[in-house]
């Protein structure tokens, strides 16, 4: 085991460690103000591990949702999932015996650690990313089951905590737009979506923004491989 693929990893992961013990802990409050204890919410998080998801499934929960009500909903939650896993394709194809996990925890933040492709000098690829996705569902589940304990000694109304989600894809797409410099993927992703919203509407723009920014991203790329 190459420890210093190891180390690197878990520093990699450091940025995330912060917001999913927070954003986990406000997921156990929520799940242990619904009624629902500590197995509950950790097995939501080991299982599911689909952070805006899981918030969501918290009222499917507690409002008596349908099979088909609850399927439809989660297609629509994390459809983008579809759309971004794609670019990761080539980048874990190699991974043998990490690749299920990987695949299983790739997430938003995951994948905005990983989605450049490159891997500190001296690790293991495939190991380093695998850590990475690894790191990042522990500290999801700490901070659930965090708060899950917390929500039975600290009872405070959750009104709210919701946007704890959308706060921290706030910070992701500012860590990629620092990080990086092309800027043309993220201002496609952000017109796409205010032009969807405006066609659309809020409770059905989303399926369109990923298929409109999949479609332009694509028209992009063969266009810069001398395909178009």
């Amino acid at each position: 085991m190459n420890l210093k693929t190891i180390r690197q990893a878990f520093y990699k992961s450091v940025p995330v460690m912060a917001g999913y013990v927070v954003l986990g802990t406000g997921f156990g409050i929520l799940m242990r103000n619904a009624g629902y204890g500590v197995l509950w919410t950790a097995a939501m998080s080991a299982f599911i591990y689909a952070g805006s998801m899981q918030y969501v499934g918290v009222s499917l929960l507690t409002g008596g949702a349908s099979v088909l009500t609850t399927a439809l909903t989660t297609i629509m939650v994390n459809a983008r999932h579809l759309f971004y896993s794609i670019s990761m394709i080539d980048t874990y194809k190699d991974a043998g015996q990490f690749k299920p996990y990987m695949i299983f925890a790739l997430t938003d933040e995951t994948y905005s650690l990983l989605c450049d492709g490159t891997t500190p000098d001296g690790t293991e690829p495939n190991l380093y990313r695998f850590f990475v996705s690894l790191f990042n569902q522990c500290y999801w589940v700490s901070g659930s089951v965090l708060g899950s304990l917390l929500g039975t000694v600290l009872p405070f109304p959750t009104t709210g905590i919701e946007f704890s989600m959308t706060a921290l894809f706030v910070a992701a797409f500012t860590e990629q737009w620092l990080t990086t410099k092309d800027h043309v993927p993220a201002l496609t992703g952000l017109l796409s979506t205010l032009l969807c919203l405006l066609v659309f509407g809020r409770e059905r723009f989303l399926i369109p923004a990923m298929l409109l920014i999949t479609l332009i991203l694509t028209i992009l790329r063969r266009r810069e491989e001398g395909l178009v």
